[in-house]
């Protein structure tokens, strides 16, 4: 029997029913979804957010709208942070599916099985609870179709060796193929607009240039409250043996854009991490 995982924060993060999800994504893309019937011909990387729909979802789906003009993915690997501390540093799934109001999504299991090692380690307790990889299925259902092969891995903050030979090992395990990548992550928590907009902006930059050790550093020395950190570290390693040398920022705001309370807000960002101008 097939193991699937059921969703956790559905009903929660975003509509815990399928027709209600659909209507949700259709709002959010607002006629900006116009996958492309032609396959991704070669890796690409995405950074979106990962919090309730409300407040990140329009940001989210900008992103994921220009995910889908690359190309469709033979595959995805998410790379979300781990907010429960369980599992492994770098942990991954590699077997049975996952379950959405949209439907099943299959873990891609020869591609898990191709990224497996030099630190990744198998460890399904890391996504029992944990809520960054599962928000971005339901857009990429939307997207790509209900099954759409994926890999779960979640990603802790570590020593920057350690996240750079993980991003190492998956450009290895991808190259020549039409994997989308997406590290899922949102920025600044919890912090007046104007601090928080300055703060994601010289994080942005820093992603934006490719600036790994700065981007890394800022995290670690200034306590950046990032929490996919990890995993856009992992991502922008890939990105740089891959030749993707061209990030761009697709869209940002914050909760308070939505909310109007300003005071203390969670910033949020799409940023495509490809091969060249689009």
């Amino acid at each position: 029997m097939k193991r699937v995982r059921e969703p956790v924060v559905a009903g929660a993060f975003y509509p815990g029913t399928g027709a209600s999800l659909s209507e949700t994504l259709d709002r959010l893309f607002e006629g900006r979804a116009r996958p492309t019937t032609a396959a991704l011909r070669s890796p690409v990387g995405l950074i979106v957010p990962h919090a309730g729909y409300l407040y990140s979802g329009a940001v989210a789906a900008a992103g994921f709208a220009e995910l889908a003009a690359q190309g469709r993915p033979s595959s995805v690997l998410v790379l979300g942070a781990n907010h429960t501390g369980m599992g492994r540093p770098l942990s991954l799934s590699r077997a049975g599916a996952w379950h959405t109001p949209l439907g099943d999504a299959p873990i891609a299991t020869e591609l898990a099985g191709r990224i497996l090692g030099n630190g990744i380690e198998l460890a399904e307790e890391a996504f029992l609870r944990e809520h960054s990889i599962e928000v971005e299925l339901p857009f990429l259902q939307y997207l790509f179709g209900s099954e759409i092969p994926f890999v779960p891995l979640a990603v802790t903050l570590q020593p920057l060796d350690r996240l750079v030979a993980a991003g190492e090992r998956i450009a290895g395990a991808v190259q020549g193929d039409g994997v989308a990548i997406v590290a899922s992550s949102d920025f600044t928590h919890y912090q007046p607009q104007s601090v928080a907009e300055g703060i994601d902006r010289r994080a942005i930059e820093q992603i934006v240039g490719l600036d790994i050790p700065g981007f890394y550093g800022s995290l670690v020395q200034e306590h950046l409250s990032i929490c996919g950190g990890g995993a856009i570290v992992v991502l922008l390693a890939a990105a740089a043996c891959l030749g993707l040398k061209c990030p761009r920022l697709v869209a940002y705001g914050t909760s308070g854009d939505v909310t109007g309370d300003r005071d203390a807000v969670v910033g949020y960002a799409s940023i495509l991490v490809s091969g060249g101008k689009s």
